[in-house]
């Protein structure tokens, strides 16, 4: 028999949920999960991610069989990255209006700004806009994102992989911010400059509460909201 689901565990993917919604990043569609265990993650209500209610049901989704009833098509991308990234604790599957004006020009942000180095030397690109919707097309995804933290699917928005659920949620709002400076740099016809692999590698850190203070600010007045960072263990 399967481990029970922890209230805590519900509690940070709702939170998580709204916190996407509240922040633009997810609109009517868009979804997150976290990973339970090695076998199993537990992914939002199949609705409008801002409008979760608290203590709202979630689904734990298995790594093996098929999708249980009610989950939406689009959750097989969250199963075929945990199966593929052991090192993954939380997928956010988001459509942010600046990368999907990137990424329908099949660009991806490349890292010219703090926030941008985390994803250095630029996101890989899904180029493929329609629809992902079968367990093949799902683990060719996961296989094009190899061992990065997000992939931008053209004119489709992205998907971010996270080494915890808040994590991927706060790389959600990093990526957005990325695909509006390269926007940006693009507008003005000139040549911007990248961070090199060394600025990216010294820049892309969490140290001195980077990852919590983020999470402070997309969770603020959350009615579920803990604070600080919920505890993982």
């Amino acid at each position: 028999m399967s481990a029970p689901v922890a209230a805590a565990q519900q509690r940070r993917v709702r939170v998580a949920a709204r916190a996407l919604g509240r922040h633009g990043l997810v609109h009517a569609y868009g979804h997150c999960s976290l990973r339970l265990d090695a076998g199993r993650f537990l992914v939002g209500p199949p609705r409008p991610p801002g409008l979760v209610r608290p203590g709202e049901a979630c689904s734990v989704v298995p790594l093996d069989g098929p999708l249980p009833e009610g989950v939406l098509p689009e959750v097989r991308i969250h199963r075929e990255i945990y199966r593929a990234r052991p090192d993954v604790g939380g997928v956010a599957r988001v459509q942010p209006p600046r990368l999907m004006s990137l990424g329908a020009l099949g660009r991806t942000p490349v890292a010219r700004h703090g926030l941008g180095s985390y994803f250095h030397p630029q996101p890989p690109l899904w180029d493929d806009p329609l629809l992902l919707r079968s367990d093949p097309q799902a683990a060719a995804l996961a296989r094009r994102l190899g061992g990065a933290r997000a992939i931008v699917m053209r004119g489709n928005g992205a998907v971010l992989a996270g080494d915890s659920l808040e994590m991927a949620v706060v790389l959600a709002w990093y990526l957005e911010d990325a695909a509006r400076v390269e926007l940006d740099c693009l507008a003005t016809g000139l040549d911007a400059p990248a961070f090199t692999d060394a600025q990216s590698a010294a820049r892309a850190v969490w140290a001195g509460r980077l990852l919590e203070r983020m999470w402070e600010y997309l969770t603020h007045d959350d009615p579920e909201a803990e604070a600080g960072l919920p505890q993982t263990a």
